[in-house]
């Protein structure tokens, strides 16, 4: 039994090693996108025949059909939802070669897509990125922001090298590692004068609650966390004003608003405070924010630049 898989696993690496073209990956993605033949013989101005003699190819290849066809156009069979994941990486990842080329002619060693969470402070990853010198050359990076679940459906999508979030007991896991970076607390935020008051006398959550708040995103580790604390305390959590995952459009509004108020990760307030003049209230909350961490794909291989930027990460977050 075991010997016939493996044989037929073998049969079909080595047709896809010696027949699949690029064509073929684009072709699978675009009738993912598309469930029709035609529109995607369309779409690349070719004929349908052209396009349906493609696709038997591939499913010659596979030895098996990749789609199922009705009268609601094509859908991917269980064989063809790997075949589609897979090619989608694969495409993804020839983007990233050429990213990578650009970078070495510029003079650099490798072009890095890492992804990032709001309330990161950027300096960290700043001197992260100056600290990651392959063969004694820099780096060129993008940097992709948004919530730890998006960002992380996009490193297992291999949109993404890596990623910076935080780890919470909903995110799905699978195909991931993940590494603790380090842990931050979080601080109250207000526009300056209601700062000088709620610093004053005990916060009193019945009272915070009246005020207009500034949050997060629903769903978001943060802003849960800010949810079930309120809960503890016996208080209904407030309905935000403003929901945002901008420190800067966060930092503006609380400036601008004397009854405005949020909850941020203090290395972050320390910028507000600095950058958009809002106060940060004295009182400690005696509690930690979801530990900011790095992701990465489990069955991925680091390159040079990635093994030095995930030890850059670590010794800048260690003396943060």
């Amino acid at each position: 039994m075991t010997s016939t898989t493996t044989s037929s696993s073998d049969d079909i690496q080595a047709r896809l090693a010696s027949r699949l073209k690029m064509r073929h990956l684009q072709l699978l993605r675009l009738i993912a996108q598309h469930g029709s033949l035609t529109r995607v013989a369309e779409h690349m101005a070719t004929s349908q025949p052209a396009v349906t003699h493609a696709l038997a190819e591939l499913e010659a290849m596979f030895g098996a059909p990749l789609f199922t066809r009705s009268a609601r156009g094509m859908a991917p069979t269980a064989l063809g939802e790997v075949a589609l994941s897979r090619a989608q990486a694969m495409l993804q990842d020839l983007g990233h070669w050429v990213r990578d080329m650009e970078a070495a002619r510029a003079g650099r060693a490798a072009h890095l897509q890492v992804g990032v969470i709001p309330f990161i402070p950027g300096r960290l990853l700043a001197q992260a990125i100056g600290r990651t010198r392959p063969q004694d050359r820099g780096i060129t990076v993008t940097i992709h922001e948004g919530t730890s679940d998006h960002l992380l459906a996009r490193l297992r999508g291999h949109e993404l090298d890596c990623v910076i979030g935080r780890t919470s007991a909903v995110l799905a896991m699978d195909g991931l590692v993940h590494e603790v970076l380090y842990e931050q607390e979080p601080r109250l935020v207000a526009h300056r004068r209601l700062a000088t008051r709620l610093g004053r006398r005990p916060l009193s959550w019945p009272e915070l609650a009246q005020l207009d708040w500034v949050l997060g995103q629903r769903n978001t580790p943060m802003r849960e966390q800010i949810t079930d604390f309120f809960l503890r305390a016996g208080v209904a959590p407030p309905a935000p004003m403003v929901e945002s995952l901008s420190a800067k459009v966060i930092g503006e509004l609380i400036a601008a608003n004397e009854r405005a108020v949020s909850i941020v990760p203090a290395d972050i307030a320390e910028e507000l405070a600095r950058l958009a003049g809002v106060g940060v209230v004295g009182h400690r909350f005696g509690w930690t924010l979801p530990p900011v961490t790095l992701f990465r794909r489990a069955e991925a291989s680091l390159r040079e630049a990635d093994a030095l930027f995930v030890q850059a990460l670590r010794a800048v977050c260690g003396a943060h």
